[in-house]
């Protein structure tokens, strides 16, 4: 899963029929790269999201045989976008249990 914050509402008029009705939403990774999400949370612009991918992305939306590979699963609450990533943090070995001595 990523996060990513939507920056605008995709309005398609014309699509191929395995996309349906699916709303559409414009989102900006952190470092920059735009994509387009599926979206069956409502998610409103301006708010950071976590999503997923691939064949998860399918299983996520309400109907299984939508054609996606980028869904928003859900709306994150607070996210500050200057906090370096979890994963960051356990390379440096922060927070990973681990006693010095």
């Amino acid at each position: 899963m990523d996060i990513v914050r939507v920056v605008d509402d995709l309005v398609c008029t014309r699509r191929v029929p395995g996309l349906g009705s699916a709303s559409l939403r414009v989102v900006r990774s952190a470092q920059g790269v735009v994509s387009v999400a599926t979206d069956p949370v409502g998610a409103p612009v301006g708010r950071w999201v976590f999503a997923t991918t691939g064949s998860a992305a399918r299983l996520a939306m309400p109907d299984k045989t939508c054609m996606t590979d980028l869904t928003i699963c859900g709306i994150i609450d607070h996210w500050d976008e200057d906090v370096p990533a979890v994963t960051e943090h356990r390379a440096t070995g922060a927070g990973s249990g681990a006693s010095k001595g």
